[in-house]
């Protein structure tokens, strides 16, 4: 994706910059995730967030997919094997994976239906699909939207509600934002069942940074959510 080439840096910036909601949102994608599991990370960026979960948690994230050159170089420095693939049209093979990981990447994919549809294939029996991103109805989608609308963090009606270092405006445009709703729709048509669900970022956006939230059961208030699926 040409965004992402463009601002690879300024995404790890960013998050690097934002310890508090880094360590929040690192806790939410550990909180589904087991150890000894062959886990796929579609979307995964320059491998930020697997880098931080072998550190922090113990869990080895080996394989990914990522449409950004500059950010699958970042992710292979960091020791992940990177298909460069939109996930729309990367090749996976079926019954390959224990887990299959959708962090952040969510709002980044047309075709989410396809995706979810690959990924079942993917999954071997008991495998689960987990989706993790920032639902439309929370509180910084709001705000994402809105700066998207005006093109711009710096206008009078985000004043003094948005954070004080918000999310790159290069990124937050070329964003496509879902309702938990709709992603938990869009899996349970693809055959995914006995639905789990984690949230964390329980603050108003502009306090997300200001210490580390814990990771609460639902999808009900969270500004950072995770839908978990299982393959039967």
């Amino acid at each position: 994706m040409a965004t992402f080439d463009e601002h690879a840096n300024a995404y790890d910036s960013w998050f690097l910059d934002n310890q508090n909601l880094l360590t929040s949102e690192l806790k939410l994608v550990a909180h589904f995730l087991d150890k000894d599991s062959k886990i796929l990370s579609i979307g995964c960026g320059s491998g930020l967030f697997e880098m931080l979960l072998a550190q922090d948690y113990d869990i080895h994230i080996k394989h990914g997919v990522e449409p950004s050159k500059d950010m699958a170089e970042i992710a292979e420095k960091r020791g992940l094997q990177v298909n460069i693939s939109p996930a729309e049209s990367c090749e996976i093979g079926p019954n390959k994976f224990d887990i299959i990981l959708f962090n952040g990447s969510v709002s980044y994919i047309s075709d989410l239906d396809l995706c979810i549809k690959k990924s079942f294939d993917a999954l071997k029996i008991g495998g689960k699909l987990i989706l993790i991103d920032v639902p439309k109805e929370s509180g910084f989608a709001s705000l994402y939207n809105l700066a998207s609308s005006l093109g711009t963090w710096e206008h009078q009606l985000l004043a003094h509600i948005s954070p004080t270092d918000p999310y790159p405006i290069e990124l937050v445009k070329s964003a496509n934002w879902r309702t938990s709703d709709e992603k938990i729709a869009l899996m349970q048509a693809n055959g995914f069942v006995d639905f789990e669900y984690a949230q964390t970022l329980l603050t108003h956006p502009m306090f997300a940074n200001d210490k580390v939230q814990e990771v609460i059961e639902g999808y009900d208030r969270g500004d950072y959510v995770a839908v978990c699926g299982f393959k039967k």
